[in-house]
């Protein structure tokens, strides 16, 4: 698997020797390689980040009567933001088929949690299935777009990781669960005890810069989750979407939404290995521990 993107090749070349000085040990070597560390998640997040600053831009200044709704806006601003993406080569075809693998989980979804009035949309637009605008839709393709690009920025490997085969019964028992639990027993604890199980044992090696990290990857899970849950909050505050809840004024999004996040973790996580396959430490990833 190629690590980079040509564009991200010539500025990984252009960071080492920036960063050729700098020391291997140290309090600065730390400062540098948090500093890379957040460089490389904010180059991961780019396509999320560019979709959300669009959204905001959307309901601070576009106007309300204009010729074209804001929903067709906002898809025509999506669709561009991808074609940059490719276009730029800041984004591979392979990583392509994963960001629509998301775009289709995610508007399947999207169709049936808006009929069940789980949330809704503004309504206005000709781009649109039922009540569902097709921008939404990319807000789950920024999900595959972030898991397929840390994979690769951060050199992703994984100890004693599961069956690719247990983890995909997972996932299809939670995605069928965001469906089920409307009409029969919930079961997203039961499955929240799954992924722990299944997960346990599974340590994360990432590559920042001259060190290898290891986190668990339920803690990764975890905090990428929250990050989601901190950029829902700014979507629905800006009227991408609303739950019930926020109908008479918007409200912060409950903290039990963390636990769906968590839960489309697994998901996300099952769909990227269906393109990138996990992939064990080599001794290189072992001898740089930290």
């Amino acid at each position: 698997m190629a690590r980079f993107t040509p564009v991200e090749e010539r500025i990984d070349t252009f960071a080492r020797r920036l960063l050729a000085g700098a020391p291997e040990r140290g309090a600065r070597a730390r400062l540098v390689e948090f500093l890379v560390f957040g460089a490389k998640q904010a180059w991961a997040c780019v396509f999320g980040a560019l979709l959300l600053v669009v959204l905001v831009a959307a309901r601070l200044w576009y106007p309300d009567d204009a010729v074209v709704a804001r929903n067709d806006v906002l898809v025509l601003a999506a669709v561009a933001i991808q074609v940059f993406m490719l276009v730029a080569r800041l984004e591979s075809g392979r990583e392509l088929w994963v960001i629509v693998l998301f775009h289709v989980v995610g508007t399947v979804m999207e169709l049936f949690k808006t009929e069940v009035g789980s949330w809704s949309y503004e309504a206005g637009g000709v781009l649109h299935i039922g009540a569902v605008p097709l921008f939404s839709g990319f807000m789950y393709a920024a999900v595959g777009s972030y898991m397929v690009r840390v994979y690769r920025l951060f050199d992703l490997r994984f100890a004693r990781y599961p069956r690719v085969w247990m983890s995909a019964v997972v996932a299809g028992l939670i995605y069928a669960n965001f469906f089920t639990h409307h009409y029969v027993w919930d079961a997203r604890w039961l499955l929240l005890a799954a992924i722990v199980f299944v997960y346990a044992r599974t340590v994360m090696h990432f590559r920042v810069f001259r060190r290898t990290f290891r986190m668990p990857v339920l803690a990764a899970f975890l905090l990428v989750a929250v990050f989601i849950w901190l950029a829902e909050n700014i979507a629905t505050a800006a009227g991408a979407w609303i739950y019930p809840h926020q109908e008479t004024g918007w409200e912060l999004v409950p903290l039990t939404k963390l636990v769906a996040w968590f839960l489309l973790m697994m998901i996300s996580v099952v769909l990227v290995t269906f393109v990138y396959p996990p992939r064990t430490p080599d001794p290189v990833h072992v001898e740089r521990h930290t």
